[in-house]
């Protein structure tokens, strides 16, 4: 990363974004070093400025300013990434989208609503359940909606509700020019023209800057439930799930967490759940379906050595089942103070998951560092979170090594 040219603002440069954005740019030194670091373990990199836009004009005349000047600029949001998304680099501006924060349009006849990019998840789904409706992508962080947006976020729900993907209808966004564009609908079909929703949505601020977002909601689920399984291994754990997903049950939610995970969310939350792999799932619907749903996932796991079936419709229960998968990642954080997390970020195919986990936790195994194994397997979508010693370079070194490796 330090190969990277560095781009430092002139005064004059300075002066010209402040003519734009007025109190909204920011040179203050806590303020660009809140900007020069996310959750990743990458070492921080500053920004020469800090601009907090109100609009999408302001956001374009940003832009325009910029790219005549030459000037890089990164889009911030909440500074959850786990993977140095929103690092400047080359120094320049980072662009905060938070005062960007208006619901703009909630329609519960189309089951749509329409934000700009500022505006949080857990803010839009406070909102919408006082419509008994619900934005479903859930990535574990607070994140924007924009910067969710922006790396095609998927999540605990992703195998009943689909990713950002399949979520984002519309979009408004400003190429590097300062050129606005509208693109998609609000409508579930479109055949018309180009689907550059979907090129924009994933492309992490390499395209444009996107200002506001139209999304697919839901209702509220008349009943939702919630399961929790242990199995004597990975391999089993991981199959009873895959296999729960080809033979079509009806699951909203299915999270598997390895003993670590387990093991340190004890420790952090209090919990007393036994350290064993374990497979976490959630089922909506009407209460008859939902008490199928539950039945026919119990026979599947029970088929892979799946023990201790609990099953709760209990909100209160339901939600502490799934503390341990929400604290998997902060657990680590508390547990070891003074250290960093580096997240993998995995997918492959159904038939290929139980390998990849047995894989990955035999080549983790063979080094030193704590390490812990959780994810979103219905989906085949799993997390590697390796503790890292940011002081100590040969570990930074070997850790790289066995990213490659598990990667290969």
């Amino acid at each position: 990363m330090s190969a990277l040219k560095r781009v430092d603002l002139s005064a004059s440069q300075i002066e010209g974004l402040r003519k734009i954005a007025g109190n909204g740019l920011s040179v203050n030194d806590s303020v660009l070093d809140q900007h020069g670091r996310d959750e990743s373990a990458f070492p921080p990199v500053l920004p020469s400025a800090v601009i907090y836009p109100k609009s999408t004009d302001e956001v374009s005349r940003i832009l325009a300013f910029c790219n005549s000047e030459l000037i890089p600029i990164v889009p911030f949001g909440a500074g959850t990434s786990l993977e140095g998304h929103v690092l400047p680099l080359r120094g320049g501006v980072s662009l905060d989208m938070t005062e960007m924060n208006k619901v703009l349009d909630v329609s519960p006849g189309d089951l749509t609503v329409r934000v700009e990019a500022g505006v949080t998840r857990v803010a839009l789904n406070n909102l919408l359940a006082k419509e008994g409706l619900f934005f479903s992508v859930d990535p574990g962080a607070d994140a924007t909606i924009g910067g969710m947006a922006a790396t095609g976020a998927a999540g605990t729900t992703t195998v009943k509700y689909g990713s950002m993907r399949e979520n984002v209808l519309a979009l408004t966004a400003v190429l590097a020019d300062g050129t606005v564009i509208n693109v998609g609908r609000s409508t579930r079909k479109l055949s018309a023209g180009y689907d550059l929703t979907r090129l924009l949505v994933g492309s992490e601020g390499t395209l444009a800057v996107i200002t506001e977002v139209t999304l697919r909601i839901f209702g509220i689920p008349e009943k939702m439930s919630a399961a929790i399984v242990r199995f004597e291994s990975l391999a089993d754990g991981v199959a009873a799930a895959t296999h729960i997903v080809q033979m079509g049950t009806n699951v909203a939610r299915c999270e598997f967490l390895d003993p670590a995970s387990i093991r340190n969310a004890n420790k952090h939350s209090g919990l007393t759940l036994p350290e064993q792999p374990t497979l976490l799932f959630e089922f909506h619907g009407s209460p008859a379906n939902v008490e199928s749903d539950a039945r026919g996932a119990k026979e599947i796991v029970q088929e892979f050595g799946g023990s201790d079936f609990e099953w709760t419709s209990d909100e209160s229960e339901r939600r502490k089942l799934w503390q341990a998968r929400h604290d998997a990642y902060w657990s680590n954080i508390h547990l070891y103070p003074g250290k960093r997390v580096v997240s993998t970020d995995m997918a492959v195919p159904l038939s290929k998951l139980a390998e990849a986990v047995e894989t990955c936790n035999s080549i983790l195994s063979k080094h030193k560092f704590p390490f812990s194994i959780f994810g979103h397997v219905a989906d085949g979508n799993f997390h590697c979170m390796i503790i890292n010693d940011p002081t100590n370079h040969s570990e930074h070194d070997e850790i790289r090594e066995v990213t490659h490796e598990m990667a290969s």
